[in-house]
């Protein structure tokens, strides 16, 4: 085991999984995470996470160190050391970041009775609540442009979130204002602009908006969910900016002794199983 594989190791074992959002239930040889809990938290597979810590994979991308980053809820300093043992760059300011602030994972770990996601400045899922994979599906399967909500907008259009002519045009627009002004804060990023010509090539409807003078923006919407196993319900949507950072989190809410509300309730219960 290499120096990286250890350190990453000694930063699993110090985890405890309640400050995760995970059960603690169980026996475990160690207090900390499991090799496959960090696994999910960062998205990547149990066998790289082994390969990783048995140095037997020593050139993850600044996206993995990122994640692990993220999931192991590393300092800025670490973060810095992670990157230093991996013999990777930092993402440089001219690169969308994905890294979240403690402050913000606090919200998504503690902010359990409400769907909510966190999207960087290209609208790319980073994180997520288990009650958000619960409503819209488990997001921690969907890999490169399948976690970008803009994409996944065009490519599947209508997933579990149901929207009228108009508020499919309405959010189209603020999403390529979006886009736009992310572009020109970041025109540098090749993950971004490669995002961008890929949907401006495939898609007609997006290469027409983009071409067009039009802005728009987030505003709190009514949006209709059709869950496979509760059924449909209508709910909250919410786009909080994070101060300081191009990080948007996007929470669902339900009004108190509603149809809604239970459902959520329902589903905080059953998370991802299915109801048969």
């Amino acid at each position: 085991m290499g120096e990286l594989g250890r350190t990453l190791h000694a930063w699993r074992d110090r985890v405890r999984p309640e400050e995760v959002g995970l059960p603690a239930g169980g026996q475990r040889r160690a207090p900390g995470l499991r090799r496959e809990e960090l696994a999910h938290l960062a998205g990547l597979s149990v066998d790289y996470i082994v390969r990783l810590e048995q140095g037997r994979s020593d050139s993850p991308s600044a996206q993995v160190l990122t994640a692990l980053a993220r999931a192991l809820r590393l300092s800025d300093a670490e973060r810095n050391h992670l990157f230093v043992l991996a013999g990777e760059v930092e993402p440089s300011p001219g690169r969308i970041s994905a890294y979240i602030p403690p402050g913000v994972q606090r919200i998504v770990d503690q902010l359990d009775g409400a769907p909510l996601c966190v999207c960087d400045a290209a609208w790319t899922m980073i994180t997520w609540n288990p009650l958000f994979a619960a409503m819209i599906g488990d997001s921690s399967q969907w890999r490169g442009w399948w976690r970008n909500i803009i994409y996944r907008h065009f490519v599947a259009p209508g997933d579990r979130v149901v929207q009228t002519p108009e508020q499919q045009r309405d959010f189209r627009i603020a999403m390529v204002t979006d886009l736009r002004a992310s572009l020109a804060r970041y025109p540098h990023d090749a993950d971004l602009s490669g995002l961008i010509d890929e949907l401006r090539t495939r898609y007609d409807d997006f290469a027409q908006l983009w071409d067009q003078p039009v802005v728009g923006f987030h505003q709190t919407e009514r949006k209709l969910i059709r869950h496979p196993e509760v059924g449909d319900f209508t709910i909250d949507c919410d786009v909080l900016a994070v101060p300081g950072s191009d990080l948007r989190i996007v929470v669902y809410t339900a009004a108190p002794n509603t149809e809604a509300a239970e459902k959520l309730r329902l589903l905080s219960v059953i998370g991802l199983q299915a109801l048969t």
